[in-house]
């Protein structure tokens, strides 16, 4: 597959600006991948595709406060730093992304916080816009982390910040998020409620939770043709001995697997064995999903709608044919009537593909 095949009719007004007033009343599209019907329906009608025993999966995973604003030393030059993932715990290095990055150079010292109360120091270039910092804490890792994480904000994308004045932080992150980790929220899963797994557990449709941190590789530009010479960032990943058995007791079953958003496919299909078997996992993946592949754990995956030449969509692409997923992808943009055009991004609509 080429990168070029990724394209859409694609308008800024698409991207969704602010949530749907209630989490499980956003639109969502369901694409019968086999046949390519496709219905329009609300979010929380997603239960009616399921049945007793069916298991959605979900990333309890928590956005933590990732972007700093600072200023270069000598002149005082205004710098964003976004935080990817802590290296070393005792040494306080931290791979990052900064911006603008053209006259940051090893050694140059970064200055975050009131009164300078956060001072980090440039060790390494990796990229042309990452760079390793070496945080200059005294105190304990506990400490440190409190003092950066009351430093930092939240990684917005810049639309929404544009948007609203006061971000609503709760519908920023998902209701079971627990393991902080994540830079970007997983969006699938904001459109839960707790009416909708109240309405799952009447139904006798079984969950459970993994975490996988989502990082900034899934929103980075892909810059090679061949999709095939393409390398996603690393992100962490655990799958408990208690989800991986539920799991496979649902496939054992001949129950379907519910993948809920891109990180969580992506993390299923990562620890399998030659059996098709989950297994319990605690690690780092860098697995790049893209047409053609054969899918083990999941059966039906559910994800918002996502941007042009994105590796998510080229990952929904692979899950439910290409062809019929950049169909569907068209009629999203162009439906007949308002209420059968789709919102893209984090506080967007979803699809399910089935």
């Amino acid at each position: 597959m080429k990168l070029s095949q990724f394209k859409f009719p694609f308008r800024a007004d698409l991207i969704a600006k602010e949530p749907a007033k209630y989490r499980d009343e956003c639109k969502l599209m369901v694409l019968h991948k086999n046949s390519g019907k496709i219905e329009n329906k609300l979010f929380k009608d997603i239960i009616d595709y399921a049945k007793e025993g069916d298991i959605f999966v979900l990333n309890d995973t928590k956005v933590f406060p990732a972007r700093l604003r600072g200023n270069k030393e000598k002149t005082g030059a205004e710098i964003e730093v976004s935080l990817l993932r802590e290296l070393n715990k005792e040494q306080r290095l931290w791979d990052v992304l900064v911006d603008p990055a053209r006259k940051i150079r090893i050694g140059n010292k970064l200055y975050f916080g009131e009164d300078d109360s956060l001072v980090a120091e440039v060790i390494d270039n990796t990229t042309s816009r990452g760079r390793t910092l070496r945080f200059l804490y005294d105190g304990s890792s506990e400490d440190f982390k409190e003092t950066l994480f009351s430093v930092g904000e939240l990684p917005i994308p810049k639309e929404i910040r544009e948007h609203q004045n006061d971000i609503d932080l709760e519908r920023f992150n998902t209701i079971f998020a627990k393991n902080e980790g994540a830079v970007a929220t997983p969006a699938a899963g904001l459109h839960f409620s707790r009416e909708l797994f109240k309405r799952m557990e009447i139904k006798g449709i079984d969950y459970t939770f993994i975490t996988s941190h989502v990082g900034l590789s899934h929103f980075a530009g892909v810059d090679v043709e061949d999709l095939s010479k393409h390398k996603m960032g690393s992100e962490r990943m655990i799958i408990s001995e208690e989800s991986a058995e539920m799991i496979n007791k649902a496939k054992e079953r001949g129950n379907r697997v519910f993948a809920i958003g891109i990180t969580v496919a992506r993390a299923l299909e990562t620890p399998v064995t030659t059996t098709g078997r989950v297994k319990p996992f605690d690690g780092w993946t860098n697995k790049f999903i893209f047409p053609p592949y054969q899918f083990v754990v999941p059966d039906a995956l559910v994800s918002n709608f996502h941007y042009p030449l994105s590796t998510m969509l080229m990952t929904q692409t692979a899950f439910g044919d290409f062809n019929k997923v950049i169909a569907a992808y068209k009629q999203a943009v162009q439906g007949k009537d308002a209420k059968n055009i789709y919102k893209f991004g984090i506080y967007g609509d979803a699809m399910l593909i089935i």
